[in-house]
């Protein structure tokens, strides 16, 4: 396949362009989002309180967008594409409104969850379009301009977050988010059809096992917010539970959240998706970040947030860098990711947490540690993804793009609750202080090590098993 026809530019055809540019401006929204949030939190929590809900203002949007996500199908089948996003635009509209007017922590929550509903649907629709607007050759290209929009983000996040939070003007960088929204549901009115071609038919609503997946996550986030070790252990022994519940719902059920033999451990499928697991988890360490640079090493609100946007960068430059890769070079991207993690939570480990020495030294390290730690992510990221669409069976097309979303919030999510759990019971809140701080800092670089141990196995899985099939192949797979 000549560049012509399969290159960069061929995203940008009259053709093309009018969806390439929608579908990534909407996770260019979810994204920029999620960087304001991580920017202002401190000052949120300086402001109406609620420390040990620290974790949760972002563990309660992405569960709810694991809702959205893998409601994102069906609404797409029911309303169509241009209404699908409209709707989900709505909803995020309202839950940034309640976030500018929230006078206290659970009140924010709620706006949050609300907004995460919306942004789960803005993240898997465009996803989940992919494989209906592009050929197949394009996917990996595609793949990788949507999930580019995280480092469009970092430049827009942490500013906007960082100037407001600096100004003790918060509120406005929830407000800010009601006017451009709206001009994106301008452009998804001038861009998207009405309706699919060729529309899949309604399937039911894997109901438990989306209430499974959820309870998962709030089950180590309630864990994590006890001051008792065992309280915390609990909730993590709970959430392995309610997992297994749900493998073995998938395996009994025809209507099912993933697609088939997605979590059959002999499955292709099942290593794409533990090392996408493992990878998301591993980046739930960041959601501290700014918190420990302001109170650890002086940083202010701005430039927090830009340093811990490095992860984001990094994810970018690792995808676009590899997205043209095939083959055995694909395959390689995949396998160094974990191993590159590993690297960068080893820096982390011997900058972040430490308070005396040359500070430029500190900070050197923590930059260089936290973009290979996006880098890791994003290096492999379009061909684990593209290979879940390809080794997907043939009616179950739709279903995988969907699910990359659901899996890649539910790991994002408890991600995020693991690390809540260990900054707690390492002291961030009951410590507190610069003390309380550094040992969160200490201990998070230590236990989220075990996430690049873990994919470095399935990585190697994922890539030694049987080749992709193609689009026609899966078509007459049976």
């Amino acid at each position: 396949m000549s560049e012509s026809h399969s290159g960069w530019g061929s995203l940008f055809t009259a053709e093309n362009r009018g969806s390439a540019i929608t579908l990534s401006t909407g996770v260019a929204l979810y994204a920029t989002n999620s960087y304001i949030v991580i920017t202002i939190l401190p000052s949120v929590v300086l402001d109406i309180g609620g420390m040990a809900w620290y974790a949760w203002n972002t563990t309660l949007f992405v569960i709810s967008a694991i809702m959205g996500s893998a409601l994102s199908a069906r609404l797409l089948n029911k309303s169509g594409p241009r209404w699908a996003y409209l709707n989900a635009t709505a909803i995020f509209m309202l839950g940034a409104a309640i976030c500018t007017v929230a006078p206290s922590m659970p009140i924010l929550l709620l706006g949050r969850a609300i907004q995460g509903l919306g942004g789960g649907f803005l993240f898997a629709l465009s996803y989940a379009m992919v494989n209906l607007v592009f050929r197949e050759e394009l996917w990996p290209r595609a793949m990788a301009l949507i999930s580019a929009m995280w480092g469009v983000a970092t430049l827009v996040g942490p500013a906007v977050g960082g100037i407001f939070a600096e100004l003790h003007a918060w509120r406005y960088a929830f407000g800010l988010l009601l006017p451009v929204t709206l001009l994106f549901a301008v452009l998804v009115w001038k861009s998207l059809p009405a309706r699919q071609h060729k529309p899949a038919p309604a399937e039911p609503l894997p109901r438990l096992q989306l209430v499974l997946l959820a309870s998962a996550v709030l089950a180590i986030s309630a864990g994590s917010l006890s001051p008792h070790g065992w309280v915390n252990f609990s909730g993590i022994a709970a959430a392995i539970v309610l997992v297994l519940w749900l493998r073995k719902r998938e395996f009994s059920r025809s209507v099912r959240l993933l697609p088939r033999n997605a979590l059959s451990f002999t499955s292709p499928l099942c290593a794409l998706f533990a090392t996408m697991s493992l990878l998301m988890i591993g980046m739930g360490y960041d959601i501290y970040v700014p918190y420990l640079l302001q109170h650890l090493h002086g940083q202010t609100p701005l430039l927090a947030g830009y340093i811990t946007a490095a992860a984001a960068a990094g994810w970018t430059v690792g995808e676009m860098w590899s997205a043209a890769w095939s083959g055995k070079r694909a395959s390689a991207a995949i396998k160094a990711g974990p191993l590159i993690m590993l690297l960068s939570l080893l820096c982390l480990l011997v900058s972040l947490p430490l308070t005396v020495g040359a500070a430029w030294l500190h900070m050197s390290g923590i930059v260089i540690g936290l973009s290979l730690l996006g880098f890791a992510t994003g290096l492999g990221w379009p061909h684990l993804l593209t290979r879940v669409l390809q080794q997907a069976e043939a009616q179950d097309k739709e279903k995988a793009g969907a699910s990359i979303s659901v899996v890649q919030s539910f790991s994002a999510a408890m991600g995020t609750a693991l690390a809540g759990t260990v900054a707690n019971l390492a002291g961030i809140n009951s410590v507190g202080g610069v003390q309380g701080a550094s040992q969160a800092a200490l201990w998070l670089s230590l236990m989220f090590l075990l996430a690049p141990l873990a994919a470095i196995i399935t990585a190697r899985r994922a890539t030694r098993e049987q080749p992709v099939r193609t689009q026609q192949e899966s078509l007459n797979y049976k």
